[in-house]
């Protein structure tokens, strides 16, 4: 009877073997919006793949997840590979995606928007980071392969501009899985020669051709260079991710060259125009010193020099004048001081001031003595003192103190009975 009965494990088993076998669902294409999206620290990707009427788990391994462009977000619309199967702890089905892509939009254009945005909120594209480029450069890098149309229209353009201009070469990978190490490499290398300016960048292309310079290393790496740089990379409608972190970007290979170094003839006309002014500057100066030096003649001074003399002698004499009278004034004034002195009654009569001072110590003396305590015990009296206190009545003493009668040759204790 129980021979008819399955365990759970043998039909989920079957029912993985028949999905697994099935060659429709070995490769299915399917599109839908992702939900619950989570990144496992392994690289691994879980997620949900939902339309209108259901939904379906999903998982791309770490294999497959390298490949990808960009990063994938809740509520993003994605076209997916990938084998159906069933995982057997859950009795669930589910999708194995080993490939994706943005609905309606190409995946290299959404890692570019998404490093475009992660950058720029970092303050790598902030015009307060860029460096101005030398109008005058000397020596000038470039960044670039070292065959091609790029360079040649790069070195062609600046020893026709300017020649008394050194550049060196840094021949670097443009293109492919490993440029974007190579360019790194060449820019931190080229960062070292003391360059007044270094170009970086390559001819047109494809986004797929271009795409070494939308790598978030490259960004880095020109974010830190020291040496200005300007970026020119493709056509002048294609903008890459080293154009915005760039100190400026050049349409073009040859318009970086034109950017980099100036026009001969510029120069020529410049100079030109600094001779120019440089010689009305110093004409104006000498007329306007001729003009004031003849203003400087013209002066009275210069007309009567005497007059300075004149001047000075009058203020002189004021001088001398106010001095006198100061030295009069203050002569009269210490002599009445002088007088005063001499006619006052200390010098007069210096010996009468000193009986008045003598007779009156004398009269402050004997009041002293007549109250002095001393001389009430050389009459005879006697002074009575309890613990160092005078006693003045009976009432000030009790039964057993000790009282201290004080004669005038000495002191007696006794007890009051």
């Amino acid at each position: 009877m129980n021979d008819k009965y399955i365990t759970v494990t043998q039909l989920t088993r079957y029912i993985k073997y028949k999905i697994d076998n099935d060659i429709h669902l070995n490769e299915v294409f399917l599109k839908g919006e992702i939900s619950n999206f989570k990144a496992h620290s392994r690289g691994h990707y879980y997620f949900t793949l939902k339309d209108e009427g259901a939904r379906i788990n999903a998982i791309m391994f770490a294999s497959s997840t390298k490949k990808l462009k960009f990063t994938p977000e809740d509520g993003m619309k994605v076209l997916v590979t990938g084998k159906i199967s069933v995982f057997e702890a859950n009795g669930g089905y589910q999708i194995y995606v080993n490939d994706m892509m943005e609905d309606g939009v190409g995946n290299l254009y959404i890692a570019f928007e998404q490093l475009k945005k992660k950058l720029e909120a970092e303050g790598l594209f902030a015009d307060s980071h860029k460096k101005k480029i030398p109008k005058i450069p000397t020596r000038v890098g470039v960044v670039t392969a070292p065959t091609g149309a790029a360079i040649k229209d790069i070195i062609s353009t600046i020893k026709r501009r300017w020649p008394l201009t050194e550049i060196y070469l840094f021949p670097a990978l443009v293109q492919g899985e490993d440029a974007k190490e190579d360019i790194v490499r060449q820019i931190q290398r080229a960062d070292g020669y003391q360059l007044d300016t270094l170009i970086v960048g390559r001819g047109g292309g494809s986004i797929e051709d271009l795409w070494a310079f939308n790598e978030e290393i490259v960004a880095r790496a020109i974010y830190a260079c020291e040496t200005p740089i300007i970026s020119a990379v493709g056509h002048e409608i294609d903008f890459t991710i080293a154009d915005f972190v760039a100190d400026l970007r050049a349409p073009t290979p040859t318009g970086a060259a034109e950017m980099a170094v100036p026009q001969m003839r510029d120069v020529e006309d410049y100079l030109r125009q600094l001779k120019i002014r440089g010689v009305h500057t110093i004409e104006n100066h000498w007329k306007t010193c001729y003009q004031q030096l003849q203003a400087i003649e013209r002066r009275s001074v210069f007309q009567n020099p005497m007059m300075i003399y004149q001047a000075k002698e009058m203020i002189f004499d004021s001088l001398f004048e106010k001095l006198r009278f100061q030295m009069t004034h203050l002569t009269l004034a210490k002599e009445k001081d002088l007088i005063r002195v001499k006619n006052s009654y200390v010098l007069q009569k210096p010996f009468q001031l000193l009986d008045k001072k003598s007779n009156r110590y004398l009269q402050i003396l004997s009041k002293l003595e007549t109250l002095s305590p001393l001389l009430t015990l050389q009459r005879g009296y006697t002074i009575s003192k309890v613990s160092n206190k005078v006693v003045s009545s009976k009432k000030d003493v009790k039964k057993g103190d000790q009282l201290e009668v004080e004669f005038q040759d000495g002191t007696v204790l006794t007890e009051v009975l």
